[in-house]
C-alpha cells in the first residue's frame, strides 16, 4: 500500500433521483486507526459506507480502500475489507461454526485454514461454547459478535462497521467495544458509523460529523468538544446552607457563576486545570465542606447540538436511510 491512509474518500456525491443523499464528502483514515462517522438518521452515513464498499456507485467522486479505487478496482476493494451492517446477516439455521466455514469457502480459502481461523474467531469472540449451536438460539449480542467474526474470516486489513451496536443492551455494547479495541491493537483499520455519541467517544481516534449529506466538522473527540465551548468548573457543596457563602467566595475569581440550589452546585466557565486548582484552594480554610470540585468538558452531545441545532438522537425524515434499506 503506497498511501499511509487505509481509507480515502474524495468528494463523494450520491443522488437518488432529485434527492442528494451525500454531497461532497471527503476524509481519510490512517492505517490502524478508528474513524467515527457520526450523524443522525438520514445524514448520509450508510450511503457513504455503501459507496466505499462497492455496494452502490458514486454519482461523482471516488474512494480508495487499502489503496484500491472503488470504481476501477472494486474486486480488490472487496478482497481488502470486511463489512458489518446495521443488522446481523448470519444464517440463523446454521451453527456459528458453519457460518464461519461457509463464508471462508465463499472466499475460496483453504479448508485447513478455515478450520483453524474458525476456531480462533469463536474463541476470540467468546463463542466457543456456542460454536455448535444454531445461530437462531443466540442472543442479540452473540449474533452481532458472530456477524463481526464472519467479516474477519479472510483477515481483511480494513473493516467497515455500520452502526454495529444498534439494538444491543449496554453490557453487550461494552463487550463489543472491547473486541473492537483488540482488533485495532492488532492493526485493523476501522470505519465506524454510529448515532451513539458515547461509542464514538470511546472508540474513535478521529470523528467526521455528517448532517444532511455534508461534512460539517471533523477532528479528534477532544478537538470537537473544545469547539463547542469551554469547560465548566463545577463545585458541589455538602450542605445547602453553604451555597451562598461558596458563591460569594468564588465570584471574584470567575467571569460568571450559575447557582443550582437543588443540586447544591455552582457552575462557572473554567480557564483550565490551574484555574480549578486556584479555586479549590479558596475552600481550604473557608470552613465550607465540598462533596466535589472538578472540570466538566462539553460532551459529544453538546458538540452535536452546537453544530446541528439538534440532539444526535433526534431523527429526520430524509430519504437516505429509506433509499438504501
Amino acid at each position: 500500500m503506497t498511501s499511509p491512509h487505509a481509507i480515502e474518500a474524495e468528494n463523494l456525491v450520491k443522488h437518488f433521483g432529485e434527492t442528494v443523499a451525500v454531497d461532497g464528502v471527503s476524509f481519510v483514515v490512517p492505517e490502524g486507526s478508528v474513524l467515527g462517522l457520526l450523524g443522525p438518521n438520514g445524514a448520509g452515513k450508510t450511503t457513504t459506507v455503501r459507496m466505499m464498499t462497492t455496494l452502490t456507485a458514486p454519482t461523482s467522486g471516488t474512494a480508495r480502500v487499502a489503496g484500491h479505487d472503488v470504481l476501477t478496482d472494486p474486486g480488490a476493494v472487496r478482497r481488502s475489507m470486511g463489512l458489518t451492517g446495521q443488522a446481523a446477516t448470519v444464517d440463523e439455521l446454521l451453527t456459528g461454526r458453519e457460518n464461519l466455514r461457509l463464508i471462508g469457502q465463499l472466499y475460496g480459502l483453504d479448508n485447513g485454514y478455515i478450520k483453524r481461523a474458525s476456531d480462533d474467531l469463536l474463541e476470540r469472540f467468546s463463542l466457543t461454547d456456542a460454536g455448535d449451536r444454531i445461530a437462531k438460539t443466540y442472543s442479540g449480542g452473540m449474533r452481532r459478535r458472530l456477524d463481526l467474526a464472519v467479516s474477519l474470516i479472510a483477515t481483511p486489513p480494513v473493516l467497515f462497521l455500520d452502526e454495529p451496536t444498534t439494538g444491543l443492551d449496554p453490557r453487550s455494547r461494552v463487550e463489543l467495544w472491547e473486541v473492537l479495541r483488540e482488533l485495532v491493537k492488532d492493526g485493523t483499520t476501522l470505519l465506524l458509523t454510529t448515532q451513539y455519541l458515547e461509542e464514538a467517544d470511546q472508540l474513535a481516534d478521529n470523528i467526521v460529523v455528517i448532517d444532511r449529506g455534508t461534512v460539517i466538522a471533523e477532528g479528534t473527540p477532544l478537538q470537537l468538544k473544545d469547539q463547542s465551548g469551554a469547560a465548566a468548573l463545577v463545585v458541589t457543596v455538602s450542605h445547602g446552607h453553604d451555597l451562598e457563602r461558596a458563591e460569594a467566595l468564588i465570584r471574584p475569581h470567575v467571569r460568571e457563576v450559575h447557582v443550582d440550589a437543588g443540586a447544591r452546585q455552582l457552575t462557572a466557565p473554567a480557564e483550565g486545570l490551574g484555574h480549578m486548582t486556584r479555586v479549590a484552594g479558596l475552600f481550604d480554610e473557608s470552613g465550607i465542606v465540598l462533596d466535589d470540585i472538578g472540570l466538566k468538558r462539553p460532551s459529544l452531545d453538546d458538540v452535536f447540538l452546537h453544530l446541528t441545532g439538534h440532539r444526535a438522537e433526534d431523527t429526520t425524515t430524509e430519504a437516505d436511510e429509506e433509499l438504501v434499506s
